[in-house]
């Protein structure tokens, strides 16, 4: 794929921001540099009619998500979250597309593609379907051919580039160095590593081949996905010859991407100006508020954990500007007024920042990122762990990589691919072309449905009890279809029967449940939550049987669960649906 245009200067454009421009009457214009350019150059009095939005994927990491889940725009204005998804998977189609025509001389039709996205591990089932949701809706597929698109956790596609990778596209950060500097552990050839003084790390340019070399049966490694909005955690054991994957411990992580340093500095702005004023600035002035993240963004990128000399921050002209109008001195007298004492004003209209003001923004969303790391190597299952691979657009941090490093005190190889901001985008392509590479993963949620049983007299609570024509039903039972971080083979299958009520019934609906907790034995206890809803479409499939029975099959072990199902007596697949989105 080409390279964006008009990236920033000073950052490395392999990707494009998460950013969109609507029109005001609300037709899609532009994405990414393009929108931002667009925008920026807009007349103030224009630009506030027209729809910005900017880093909405995180939106998707919300509890209560829905087909109908708002996004709000620069200028205050609500979209719907689905349509947005929608106009940016239409216009990455029509880029694809495009990109291969050229490249190729031949036409390239959409159905002759298959497409992949990627999400987090550690989105819940709806963000997957409001994906899906958004593809159908944006013509990337059609619901009647589902399989051409296929999701992807990006954690996984990561593991499965980086098992491929050869050692002169790795970057090993040393272990335990030694005086000469090399770990003991490394029997690189000296000559072949090149010492990076800036950060401790070695350029490993020895081709020794892939790693599949390192890599022996039954061997552990970590893969730390650190992205803009989330982080993201997978426990992968190797299985060869075939070079398979078994996850080892479902996946972890959290919202503590790089964007949380964007947030801290926001924090900081409104410590020294007010949040009154950068509230205001920010619906006023939107084009100078992105102006003022662009130049963050690099400065940002510039922070390491050695650093002495401060770091500039280009205030625009119209901060400056606006904040005299707004409270009647200057930034300047602002700076020396807040007790914000390791930020001064440079006469050349810059903030500076010392070095330690720049790592303290990151510190929160670094400190995050160490607990969950300690946490998962503290799991039994996480023992004997070879290598860690940090991947992610945020993995070429220095300072994260130095903190990781220090929680790990040389107990696994640290190892940073070369392009770590695209590991994903790669391993996400070797599993479309392969998707059953992962054969073991384990369920992030307990799942299972709420039943009648049989009331036993000692076993079940006295207040679920039913009588039913004579027969004590204890009600409200969970019976489980999966439990937490339980294995589960690709295309394994959990098997229940159903029968619909009366025999006139035309579909039967029953409610899928999920908790955090591994043990679950009633839907009422604290912690279960109603998360989905099973459908049977059973109409035209009348049989004579006295008692007909719905076998229904779902299948957990892939990265959506689904649903098949069929009548027993007449042997007729029956319509089946889950739906994690419509509650």
């Amino acid at each position: 794929m080409m390279r964006w245009e008009g990236g920033d200067p000073g950052v490395s454009n392999q990707k494009t921001p998460t950013t969109i421009l609507l029109t005001p009457d609300r037709k899609f214009h532009s994405f990414g540099y393009a929108a931002r350019d667009f925008y920026h150059d807009l007349d103030p009095s224009e630009s506030k009619h027209w729809l910005y939005l900017e880093k909405f994927k995180m939106k998707l990491h919300t509890t209560n998500l829905s087909i109908n889940t708002d996004l709000h725009a620069a200028n205050g204005k609500r979209v719907k979250a689905l349509d947005i998804f929608a106009y940016a998977l239409a216009f990455f189609k029509e880029q694809a597309l495009k990109e291969l025509s050229d490249q190729t001389g031949g036409e390239f039709d959409n159905s002759d593609v298959r497409w992949v996205i990627t999400v987090p591990a550690i989105w819940k089932m709806p963000a997957k379907q409001f994906m899906r949701e958004a593809a159908y809706k944006s013509g990337l597929v059609s619901r009647e051919n589902p399989e051409q698109l296929i999701i992807s956790l990006e954690p996984e596609a990561a593991s499965i580039y980086c098992r491929k990778l050869r050692l002169h596209q790795m970057v090993d950060l040393g272990t335990q160095t030694t005086q000469n500097g090399f770990s003991p552990s490394d029997n690189v050839a000296k000559e072949h590593v090149r010492r990076n003084r800036q950060s401790r790390t070695f350029l490993v340019e020895n081709v020794i081949g892939e790693l599949w070399s390192e890599l022996e049966e039954g061997d552990r490694y970590v893969v730390v996905d650190c992205g803009g909005g989330t982080v993201d955690l997978t426990v992968h054991q190797i299985r060869l010859p075939e070079g398979h994957l078994k996850e080892l411990y479902k996946a972890s992580g959290g919202p503590y991407g790089s964007i949380g340093i964007d947030y801290e500095f926001e924090k900081l702005l409104c410590k020294i100006f007010g949040q009154d004023f950068i509230d205001q600035f920010k619906i006023k002035r939107p084009a100078a508020w992105v102006d003022l993240m662009i130049a963050f963004e690099s400065r940002k990128r510039a922070a390491a954990p050695d650093r002495t000399n401060p770091l500039n921050i280009n205030l625009p002209f119209s901060f400056i500007d606006y904040y005299k109008k707004f409270r009647g001195h200057s930034v300047e007298h602002a700076l020396r007024k807040s007790n914000v004492d390791f930020v001064k004003w440079s006469s050349q209209g810059m903030l500076r920042m010392n070095p330690d003001a720049m790592n303290s923004l990151f510190k929160p969303t670094i400190d995050h990122i160490i607990q969950h790391l300690t946490e998962l190597f503290e799991k039994p299952e996480v023992s004997d762990i070879k290598f860690l691979f940090l991947v992610g657009g945020f993995a070429e941090s220095p300072l994260l990589q130095q903190a990781v490093q220090n929680m790990l005190q040389g107990r696994s190889r640290i190892i940073i691919p070369h392009d770590v901001g695209l590991t994903i985008l790669k391993g996400a392509v070797l599993f479309g072309l392969d998707p059953s590479v992962i054969k073991v993963r384990r369920s992030p949620l307990t799942y299972g449905v709420g039943v009648l049983n049989r009331f036993v007299e000692g076993k079940h609570p006295p207040e679920k009890l039913l009588v039913k024509d004579g027969t004590r039903w204890c009600t409200d039972v969970f019976d489980t279809f999966i439990a937490a971080d339980q294995s589960v083979a690709l295309g394994e299958m959990v098997k229940r029967s159903y029968t619909p009520a009366k025999p006139s019934q035309q579909v039967i609906v029953i409610h899928v449940y999920c908790s955090e907790k591994e043990n679950v034995s009633f839907i009422s206890e604290p912690g279960v939550r109603k998360c989905g809803t099973l459908r049977l479409d059973v109409s035209g499939t009348e049989s004579t049987a006295a008692r007909r029975e719905i076998q229904t099959l779902m299948q957990f072990g892939d990265t959506e669960i689904r649903a098949m199902a069929v009548d027993v007596s007449t042997g007729r697949t029956v319509k089946a649906s889950i739906d994690f989105l419509s509650h």
